[in-house]
């Protein structure tokens, strides 16, 4: 039997997640869809390996892994947050390359905003530390409670902090060919902003705005499965 090449969902974790940061999501995808979650090192599979704290670093080796897993089939690549940020510039790096995606997915991030800077959190005291992370929500409470946990779960989340929140101009004058999707949720402060990501495409713009605070994705897997779908039509 002729084996299919299947269209493939890269996706970028948030800051602080791993590649099984998306688990969630792959049971809303139609069975033609690879599921490809990546990962940077230091935490995951790659627990092993040293941190990135710089965010063009970051997208190379976001860009090398990516490249070995292709199959010349259509793809999307997904990112949410701190994915969002790391997966424009990762576009634009495969559109140099000739080899374009479909789409571009973003989730809970209003994109690189003129006149607005990320404030710093990679530098704060572990106590502000502790409360800016817990602020963001869908941090389990055994971890922030967890003396040992914590420990080891923040150096991975201001490794990730640093890696967006130095060179905030580097996206500022990319535009991308790929179609841009956009979905945040109704509690995030910056859900207003949400069209900024369409300055970025010269193709199609689309949104969409669900309830729930920073980590909506968690309570509506379906309908964004759908979304993924729909962008691979």
């Amino acid at each position: 039997m002729m084996s299919i090449t299947k269209k493939q969902l890269f996706l970028l974790h948030f800051a602080g997640g791993n590649k099984y940061s998306y688990n969630f999501l792959q049971k809303s995808l139609v069975p033609d869809i690879e599921f490809v979650p990546v990962e940077l090192p230091g935490r995951g599979e790659r627990f092993r390996e040293t941190l990135i704290k710089d965010k063009k670093e970051a997208i190379r080796d976001l860009f090398e892994q990516i490249s070995r897993k292709r199959n010349g089939a259509p793809f999307i690549i997904f990112g949410h947050s701190m994915g969002a940020i790391l997966a424009l510039s990762l576009t634009k790096l495969f559109e140099e390359h000739n080899d374009k995606p479909d789409y571009l997915v973003v989730s809970g991030n209003p994109g690189p905003l003129d006149g607005y800077k990320i404030p710093n959190r990679h530098n704060l005291d572990d106590d502000a530390f502790k409360t800016s992370i817990a602020e963001l929500g869908g941090i389990p409470n055994e971890i922030i409670e967890n003396k040992d946990a914590f420990a080891f779960f923040s150096n991975i989340m201001r490794a990730d902090f640093e890696c967006i929140e130095k060179d905030q101009d580097l996206e500022k004058d990319i535009t991308i060919e790929s179609s841009i999707y956009a979905i945040m949720g109704d509690q995030e402060s910056l859900t207003d902003r949400i069209e900024n990501w369409s300055k970025f495409t010269t193709a199609a713009f689309d949104y969409s705005i669900f309830e729930g605070n920073h980590f909506f994705i968690h309570n509506h897997s379906k309908t964004i499965g759908k979304i993924i779908n729909y962008c691979f039509v």
